[in-house]
Formats: structure tokens, C-alpha cells, sequence
């Protein structure tokens, strides 16, 4: 499978990994920025965006699209910026092939297990899907009692766009995502320590990074440093892209 993907700027390479439900539009706040030092490669894990959809989700499968990528684009090594469950592919990758990862930065998501937090939204998806409504707005309308923060309703709807039959459709697998959630909340694979210099950036008001969790963060990644953006949450790049960019600029070119 070859993912989609996009290149930007010129030097040391960098992979941008997206999160659940998301595409590599998310990452281009920081695409743009990093673009400046560094050649970008911005992609859409598959069942996302318009990369392909397979029947199969899990964290080795995701990151042997990537290290596929990365040699269709002779990218022999590179730094990794993965949020969320792109942050668990950067570092599956990183455990799995350790010579091919320069620096690794891992944004609000820790190397362990998570439990169900993505019922509603899945839900709400359903619900527009099964209503087949060909308007944004009204999908608006279908999530909102389910997802009643509009900033995440508005992230979702990025994703619903028209298929080549001019019908609106969520780009994203819906059906595999939903399936295979168990394997998205996951731990990665790990047999040993990645003693890649490991960069966690987490958001002050979020719970995606708890104390509890700094064992295993250490054990898994020795060379691991942590920052936090303060007044941000789990979608610290959106909220704070200054300070966001800054702490990931200042890491790569250290």
C-alpha cells in the first residue's frame, strides 16, 4: 500500500503522522513552519484521507506503510512528529526500525494502553453516514447532540467531502475504524528499549499524559525528554502552534 502524501520545503527530512478521524491537513501548521530547515513529508495513514482503506488497522501495519513510503521516496532516515495515534505509529515505527528514525517527537499520546473515549463520536459518524445528508450543515446538525463541542465537530467535517459520484462521504474508514477501535487504543509493539533522543510534547489540560504513565515512557524511550504546552489540550498544535513549533524546531535542530 503507498499513502498519500505531500512534500513541502527542502533539507533533513521530516514525517508528519496524523491522528484518529484526521488527515495530513491537520499537521499543516507545522508543516509550514518546520518547511523553513527541513524537507516535510505530510501523509495520510491509511483508512485516512486519501490514502487506501484496508480491513486491516493495527500500529505494526501503520508503520510498514510509513517505512514503505520512506523507501519509495529513498528517505534512508528521518525525523519522526506523529500526534496522538500518529504518535504511537512514530513510535512503533521507532521500535521497529530504530536505524531508520533520526529524532522522534511524540505529541500527547504515551506508549500504553488507553481505554474507550471515542464512543460518541463514532456514534455521531454513524448517524450522519446513515442518514446519507449531502449538506455539511446538516451533519452539523446530526453530530452536535452526541459531540457537543464544536471545534471537534469542525475537525471531523474536514473529513467529509465529495466522493467522484459528487455525494459527501467520510473520506475516512468508518467501518474499519470502528471495527478495529480496540487495536487503536492499543499499546504499540515493544521488545526493548528505543534509545532514540525522544521528544514528548504534552498539553497542560489534557489526559492524554498522565504521571502514571512516565515508567513507562522511560522504559520504553531512555533517551526521552518531555515539555508541556500550557492552556492547551490534546490539540495542543491547534490551540498553540507558536509554542508547539517552537519546542519541535528547537529539538530537531539541537
Amino acid at each position: 500500500m503507498l499513502l498519500n502524501y505531500k512534500q513541502t520545503g527542502q533539507g533533513p527530512h521530516v514525517i508528519l503522522i496524523h491522528g484518529l478521524f484526521g488527515s495530513l491537513e491537520n499537521l499543516n501548521v507545522i508543516a509550514k513552519s518546520l518547511a523553513e530547515n527541513f524537507t516535510i513529508t505530510n501523509i495520510d495513514l491509511r483508512n485516512h484521507g486519501q490514502s487506501p482503506h484496508s480491513d486491516v488497522m493495527d500500529y505494526p501495519s501503520m508503520a510498514a506503510d510509513v517505512l514503505n513510503l520512506m523507501a519509495h521516496l529513498s528517505i534512508n532516515k528521518a525525523h519522526l512528529v506523529g500526534h496522538s495515534m500518529g504518535g504511537k505509529v512514530a513510535m512503533q515505527i521507532a521500535h521497529l526500525n530504530p536505524e531508520v528514525v533520526n529524532k522522534l517527537v511524540v505529541l500527547d499520546i504515551a506508549p500504553v494502553a488507553y481505554k474507550n473515549r471515542h464512543n460518541d463520536i463514532i456514534a455521531a459518524l454513524k448517524r450522519v453516514q446513515q442518514h446519507g445528508v449531502n449538506d455539511r450543515k446538516q451533519a452539523d446538525t446530526l453530530m452536535e447532540p452526541l459531540i457537543p463541542e464544536l471545534g471537534v465537530r469542525q475537525f471531523l467535517l474536514k473529513s467529509y467531502a465529495k466522493d467522484q459520484h459528487g455525494q459527501l462521504q467520510w473520506r475516512f474508514n468508518l467501518a474499519a475504524l470502528s471495527e478495529k477501535y480496540s487495536n487503536i487504543l492499543a499499546n504499540i509493539k515493544a521488545n526493548d528499549s528505543c534509545l532514540c533522543d525522544t521528544l514528548f510534547i504534552k498539553g497542560n489540560d489534557s489526559d492524554y499524559i498522565l504521571p502514571e504513565y512516565r515508567d513507562a515512557i522511560m522504559a520504553q524511550f531512555k533517551n526521552a525528554q518531555a515539555k508541556v504546552i500550557h492552556g492547551a489540550g490534546h490539540w495542543l498544535h491547534a490551540q498553540k502552534p507558536a509554542a508547539v513549533n517552537k519546542s519541535i524546531s528547537a529539538f530537531l535542530m539541537a
